[in-house]
């Protein structure tokens, strides 16, 4: 399937099967998919700072390396399930996607699946930015980036940079959890995204992102083992209008996800209430 291929079938099909592949012998070596797994990822991710580095590296082509970190997801054995964009198909205009975090595997996979309905930016953490093979791109991209270590001062940029997006007709794409976690902790996972809605007024869409696939690592977090095991589900949810319900529609986006990651075989962390904290 070409990239091309791959977004009609976003637009029109709402979603995206992974189809079966043939098991290879490194299926049966401890590790070696795994270190398959990195070396074709970071020779991706190291052909897209070349025209990040030539400040050419536009949406299409931020789509097309999306597409083949997806390519080499499933050349490992890995099998991806998108499924729910029929509400952003069907939507004009910009949104904000929030979702939970799990992986590295999100922030480079999800981008591609939203860029099939228009211009999108990204929340980010600030030090990813300065690694030596994804701080060309990210910088070349404009992602929004947060420290992660001032929420007061986050949730300014946040609001005053995703606004500035969106005013200018594109979507922006949320993690509102302090870190990745394979287990969705309610009580970590702040409203930030469902208050940058409300200021720039349009809808939130929720994503459910179950992406334990690819594990978070002992000494670099962001390189785990992975286990073709474990699907990697992107499940979208239908756009809601916050207009003044900021609270209600926080508590549908983390219902959705909570419901959506259960049903899924994800883990769910629940407390008797969702946390709005205080400047977030």
């Amino acid at each position: 399937m070409s990239l091309d291929q791959y977004l009609h079938t976003l637009r029109t099909e709402f979603g995206y099967q992974s189809q079966p592949r043939p098991r290879f012998f490194l299926n049966y070596l401890p590790g070696s998919l795994s270190l398959a797994y990195y070396i074709r990822l970071l020779y991706i991710l190291f052909h897209a700072s070349f025209p990040a580095r030539r400040n050419s590296l536009d949406n299409a082509k931020w789509a097309m390396y999306s597409y083949r970190v997806l390519r080499v997801v499933e050349s490992v054995g890995g099998n991806v399930n998108i499924s729910g964009l029929r509400s952003a198909a069907a939507h004009q205009g910009p949104v904000v996607y929030i979702g939970n975090h799990m992986s590295l595997a999100e922030t480079l996979i999800l981008p591609g699946i939203a860029l099939a309905f228009g211009r999108v930016n990204f929340v980010i953490k600030e030090e990813l930015r300065h690694y030596p093979v994804f701080g060309p791109i990210f910088k070349a991209l404009g992602m929004i980036a947060v420290s992660r270590k001032n929420p007061r001062e986050d949730f300014k940029v946040v609001l005053r940079e995703g606004h500035k997006f969106i005013s200018n007709g594109g979507s922006v794409i949320i993690f509102p959890q302090a870190t990745r976690s394979v287990e969705f902790d309610v009580q970590a996972f702040n409203s930030l995204g469902v208050k940058l809605a409300s200021r720039a007024g349009v809808p939130v869409i929720p994503v459910a992102i179950k992406t334990d696939f690819h594990g978070n690592g002992k000494w670099i977090k962001d390189m785990g083992p992975i286990n073709p095991q474990k699907t990697l589900y992107f499940k979208f949810g239908t756009a809601l209008p916050v207009s003044g319900k900021s609270r209600e529609i926080h508590q549908q986006v983390v219902d959705f996800i909570s419901q959506s990651l259960t049903a899924g075989g994800g883990k769910v962390k629940k407390n008797s209430e969702v946390g709005v904290r205080k400047g977030e």
